[in-house]
């Protein structure tokens, strides 16, 4: 099994930046592609990005695309989401997901077998 433990959400204004951290338990990690959901109130939750086992390949939300980085560092058992430009529509419950172990990254873009408790951000305007 996977644990997933999300950190680093807060409060910032619009056109700022904030770093997510995601911890992960397990001896797959590094066989594991993963991903960033979110979710906004009243909103269904929504994929953000995903990153492959050796995190060589990416995929970003059209939405997202050229304002945040997906990172991973498997000796640390961690992803990173690296938000910039922020916009207040960036609103949401932050959420680190992880796919079945040796599952590919499209796996985790349309459902990830483990989630995380989810880390808060708020953009202001």
């Amino acid at each position: 099994q996977v644990q997933l433990v999300e950190s680093g959400g807060g409060l910032v204004q619009a056109g700022g930046s904030l770093r997510l951290s995601c911890a992960a338990s397990g001896r797959t990690f590094s066989s594991t592609a993963m991903g960033w959901f979110r979710q906004a109130p009243g909103k269904e939750r929504e994929f953000v990005t995903a990153i492959s086992w050796g995190g060589v390949t990416t995929v970003y939300a059209d939405s997202v695309k050229g304002r945040f980085t997906i990172s991973r560092d498997n000796a640390k058992n961690t992803v990173y989401l690296q938000m910039n430009s922020l916009k207040p529509e960036d609103t949401a419950v932050y959420y680190c997901a992880a796919g079945a172990p040796y599952a590919g990254i499209m796996a985790v873009t349309t459902g990830p077998n483990y989630w995380g408790q989810g880390t808060q951000v708020t953009v202001s305007s």
